[in-house]
């Protein structure tokens, strides 16, 4: 699905991925752990090239979505950034109704017919959970929402123009530890038509939902692996000691 190969990053001067591969399996959950800095995020930002927003950043290497480099001059990056999806560490709805954040991307790209629209609302919604909790009050505030259900329609939002990838930036680090069950849930039933990657600092929420599990340690990607074999019988020692809380 996404084959990262050699991939370097700068901003500035400041070398922040170094040299990384690693691969994104189809319809899998992928987690990547390691400390605060380490370029965790700014590795899943390349994968949908959010990072050309930022004017020092400096990328070298390949991502292949479906065998084709991102990183081509000639690619859609705007198609690019519809069939890759992201979801921030904030919740961070637009400022207008629950349906109005459901059918912005939708409008965006085309689609006007009312009923159409109608239906990505309820499909969006029902597949981020949350359409029974807000079916009676799609034309209020989505700030009248809580933390935890702005993610959840933050994650609709990204549903409704019908990604392959969800990106997940530490998707549950502002929410409470209810809220952060349901979106792990969420985001495993997710994986049964998308595939899903995930930066997380709770390694315990990586072991439970990930399939494959990438630790990585001052931009570089030191091991990457089936979850359970990171876990359980890691082949590098730096691996072994951040796992077991023995790091630093």
């Amino acid at each position: 699905m996404i084959d990262v190969r050699n991939l370097d990053l700068w901003y500035g001067e400041n070398h922040a991925v170094i040299d990384v591969t690693m691969p994104v399996h189809k319809n899998k959950i992928t987690a990547l752990i390691g400390p605060s800095g380490c370029g965790k995020s700014t590795l899943i930002r390349c994968m949908n090239r959010m990072n050309d927003l930022i004017d020092i950043c400096r990328v070298e290497g390949n991502i292949d979505f479906h065998g084709e480099n991102i990183y081509d001059p000639n690619a859609d990056v705007i198609g690019l950034r519809k069939r890759i999806g992201m979801i921030f560490q904030k919740p961070n709805p637009f400022p207008m109704t629950i349906r109005d954040n459901i059918t912005y991307g939708p409008k965006i790209h085309g689609i006007t017919d009312k009923d159409e629209l109608d239906g990505i609302v309820e499909r969006s919604l029902k597949q981020a959970v949350l359409w029974d909790e807000v079916h009676d009050r799609l034309d209020k505030p989505a700030f009248s929402l809580s933390g935890g259900q702005q993610q959840r329609l933050c994650i609709a939002r990204t549903l409704s123009i019908n990604p392959e990838v969800i990106l997940m930036d530490e998707p549950t680090s502002a929410l409470d530890p209810i809220a952060t069950a349901k979106i792990e849930d969420l985001a495993v039933e997710l994986q049964k038509d998308y595939t899903v990657v995930i930066v997380t600092h709770n390694m315990q929420q990586a072991a439970r939902i990930s399939d494959y599990t990438g630790f990585m340690y001052l931009g570089k990607m030191i091991e990457f692996d089936e979850t359970e074999k990171i876990f359980n019988k890691p082949n590098d020692e730096l691996t072994e000691r951040y796992i077991t809380g023995r790091f630093g």
